[in-house]
């Protein structure tokens, strides 16, 4: 006996076409919103405003100002750890907000590897 399967149903190679369609749009939408974000600069501070770092969307620090009453010749660990605290931060803000950025493209769908 062979089952009946509902009309509508079973339209593999439409529906993987259009999946495939789709797919594609959406890794389009993807590399152009990449494009963008990797373009952008952002502007972080750190330790009351001492360190402002500036970086871009592909995280690469564009540069590092400092007030001259952090620089302590007597006091390098704290001015490191302001850096370090700037930085990380700088990379957080960016990875957040690509990640938002991405996932409007996808829905939400996480595939990893994806972006």
């Amino acid at each position: 006996m062979k089952a009946r399967v509902p009309k509508g149903m079973g339209g593999a190679p439409n529906n993987m076409q259009g999946m495939i369609k789709q797919a594609q749009k959406m890794q389009e939408e993807m590399e152009a919103k990449q494009a963008e974000l990797d373009e952008k600069e952002y502007e972080i501070q750190a330790g009351g405003g001492a360190v402002t770092v500036k970086i871009n969307g592909k995280m690469e620090v564009l540069s590092i100002d400092m007030t001259p009453e952090v620089v302590d010749p007597d006091d390098i660990e704290t001015l490191g750890d302001i850096l370090v605290a700037a930085v990380n931060e700088a990379i957080k803000k960016v990875s957040e907000t690509n990640n938002e950025a991405m996932s409007k493209i996808t829905g939400g769908l996480n595939v990893p590897g994806l972006f």
